[in-house]
């Protein structure tokens, strides 16, 4: 295991870059509902830290667990899996 430790990561899409050197990354998982067995897109958003401010709204990004380094930031954007596409 390494010095950090396992460090948990996650992959979204970006859905906001307007603030500098933060994105606003939407995580998408599935549920299933305990009465219907149907499956329910849930979602949580996570304020990460882009040092670099290359993200674009619509990337879809790879963030891992960081110390915190703000308020609400305790993620950092790792690698951009796919651009966004644009029209």
């Amino acid at each position: 295991m390494s010095k950090r430790g396992m460090r948990r990561t996650l992959v979204g899409t970006v859905v906001s870059n307007k603030m500098d050197k933060t994105v606003v990354v939407r995580v998408e998982r599935l549920v299933q509902d305990p009465q219907y067995k149907k499956y329910v897109r849930r979602y949580s958003r996570f304020m990460a830290h882009d040092e670099a401010n290359t993200c674009n709204v619509g990337d879809k990004v790879q963030i891992i667990e960081h110390r915190p380094l703000s308020k609400r930031k305790r993620w950092k954007v790792q690698q951009t899996v796919a651009a966004a596409v644009t029209v």
